[in-house]
């Protein structure tokens, strides 16, 4: 494979995506900063096919990225690969207003072949080609300049390994046949409701203070104000004020400015300065949420108490079972808040009562809870049937109608042949 030197003209970025372009896929990864900023920080794009590799500096004076970013979102002909490409599909969605498609991640697709919870990148490439990556630049400081060459042949390699790894991964899929769901899971990914940030919304991911209809419109003032605070400044959110923080001031929101010196979290100086001024205005400003606005309460917990706590360990014990049978993750079948709501009674909006997922997992669970599948110790095995298959000394009747687990003393129960 070619690997270029590094990249600082918008006419070598072009004449590489100009290639690129013409091949099946690409594998892509970046380097970036955000500690100190609200939007990620692009210091470095890497980005190979099985012939070729690069390293672009999207920091380099006068380059113009605009050959590679045509590349990722409007080019339908190239796949593009990533690893637990989520960030790297969020930083590509800000400077585009769009996301990368179509798309293909190989940590959510190990997760469909194996029991791998979302494989790491060097125990991806140590499993597949045997090779242990150097992480001495893994806390790099992305954005200084120059950049040695161990630092780029570092950054390259997520490429390079990547670039192999794929064609055997998809061979792997293809033969599991279950390109299908993966489909499903990558369209997911590439939604760009994803990575939209709306300041309007952001309140929803706060720990609500109570349920008062006037503290969460306050809280949902505070948030949005807070959010664009942030957007205009380059800053973290948490730079401006804590969730904790805002909260308690959407609570018990202080009559006059002065007051704000008294706020724990908040330095004296916002009891007269601009932005303590703005926030203000921003309490003033806020409406009470109308009945239709009110968020639905979350549950309690099981209705059944324990029992439901009990039918709840029963369906993640089912996803086990069925996760080590099918050699998938048991994450990407299932999430805990799924069974957990399962047991208590829900029966709409939850994924494993839909598509891939009911017919692999939920039809199962769903006949658990409702009392026509049932667990035995047959032989010093675990047998799983239904109901009407288990004859009346307790063993099932009709044997291929059960899975088969080895029981163990200890909870774990391993998977048999």
């Amino acid at each position: 494979m070619k690997i270029h030197p590094l990249i600082t003209t918008t006419d070598a970025l072009a004449d590489l995506c100009a290639r690129l372009a013409k091949a099946d896929f690409v594998t892509v990864d970046t380097e970036f900063m955000r500690e100190n900023t609200y939007w990620p920080e692009l210091c470095l794009v890497q980005i190979a096919d099985d012939k070729e590799a690069a390293a672009i500096d999207p920091l380099a004076p006068g380059i113009d990225l605009a050959p590679l970013l045509d590349l990722m979102v409007d080019n339908e002909d190239v796949l593009k690969v990533f690893h637990a490409g989520g960030q790297d599909v969020e930083i590509i969605y800000n400077l585009t207003g769009k996301t990368p498609h179509p798309i293909f991640d190989t940590q959510i697709a190990m997760m469909a072949v194996s029991q791998s919870e979302q494989i790491g990148y060097s125990n991806l490439v140590e499993s597949w080609l045997g090779l242990s990556i150097d992480k001495g630049a893994r806390f790099t400081d992305w954005a200084r300049r120059p950049l040695t060459e161990r630092q780029i042949e570092y950054a390259i390699g997520d490429v390079t390994h990547l670039s192999k790894i794929f064609p055997r991964l998809l061979k792997r899929l293809i033969k599991t046949g279950r390109g299908e769901w993966l489909d499903i899971e990558m369209e997911k990914l590439a939604d760009p409701a994803n990575y939209r940030s709306d300041p309007e919304t952001v309140w929803q991911k706060i720990r609500p203070p109570s349920r008062n209809p006037a503290v969460l419109g306050r809280l949902r003032s505070l948030a949005a104000w807070r959010e664009a605070e942030a957007m205009d400044k380059n800053i973290p959110r948490g730079r401006i004020m804590r969730d904790e923080t805002l909260a308690d001031i959407a609570s018990h929101p202080p009559r006059e400015q002065h007051e704000l010196a008294k706020v724990r979290g908040l330095s004296s100086g916002w009891k007269d300065n601009e932005i303590g001024r703005r926030l203000m205005q921003c309490l003033a400003d806020s409406k009470p949420l109308t009945e239709a606005e009110m968020p639905p309460k979350a549950p309690r917990g099981a209705p059944l108490g324990k029992e439901g706590a009990l039918v709840a360990d029963l369906l993640k014990l089912l996803l086990k079972i069925r996760s080590r049978e099918i050699d998938i993750a048991a994450r990407l079948l299932a999430r805990s808040d799924d069974l957990e709501a399962l047991a208590a009674g829900q029966r709409k909006n939850l994924p494993i009562l839909d598509g891939w997922r009911f017919e692999q997992f939920g039809r199962d669970a769903l006949e658990l809870v409702e009392g026509k599948l049932a667990f035995a110790v047959v032989n010093g095995k675990l047998k799983m049937a239904h109901i009407d298959d288990i004859g009346s000394n307790g063993a099932p009747a009709v044997v291929d109608a059960a899975q088969d687990v080895e029981a163990e003393a200890e909870p774990q129960v391993e998977a048999g042949e």
